[in-house]
């Protein structure tokens, strides 16, 4: 099974993160909308589960998201399968004839670097989150026998690129406080 394990860190100033990350090599992807619609399951919350299922909607293509709980808290690390969806128009109503119910829509304009390290290739994230803030994100995605390696390359490269602020939050749930203030 394929882990995502990552760290998020709230920055001040993105500009500098992104000048940190090309001076370490990252070769920057094509920039992303995303909006991510998030679910609640109908017979559990996911809240208090730590699930999430989410539908995140770009400009190239849209796909289904499901992430498990946490394994670890200081990098996180989950399970994380993701899958495209064709008709992408028909999943809202589908999922909500299913009892489904919509928590909250996080938009988020992405821009993305990859590198690679010790046999892992890595994303770097530097997000513009509507109504949350700036942050920075570090991700490998491996299977869970590379779990351990993973997380320290993650570390590793944070500190490297001088992040900090260490944020374990989600973006929905950093979004749903704020609604509630």
């Amino acid at each position: 099974m394929q882990l995502e394990i990552e760290q998020k860190f709230a920055i001040a100033d993105p500009v500098a993160v992104v000048e940190r990350v090309v001076q370490l090599g990252g070769q920057e992807l094509s920039p992303v909308e995303q909006r991510d619609t998030y679910y609640n399951h109908p017979s559990r919350d996911f809240r208090t589960t730590d699930e999430a299922l989410r539908i995140r909607r770009t400009n190239e293509n849209t796909v289904v998201t499901y992430k498990g709980p946490k394994l670890d808290t200081q990098v996180k690390t989950r399970p994380e399968i993701e899958i495209p969806l064709a008709q992408a128009e028909s999943w809202p109503p589908l999922l909500e004839i299913l009892g489904f119910r919509e928590v909250a829509t996080v938009s988020k304009r992405r821009r993305r670097f990859a590198l690679a390290r010790e046999g892992f290739d890595i994303e770097v994230a530097v997000d513009e989150v509507t109504n949350v803030g700036n942050y920075a994100e570090v991700e490998i995605v491996a299977d869970e026998t590379q779990v351990s390696d993973a997380r320290q390359v993650v570390q590793t490269l944070a500190s490297e690129l001088q992040l900090q602020d260490v944020e374990p939050r989600s973006y929905l749930s950093m979004l749903l406080a704020k609604q509630v203030d």
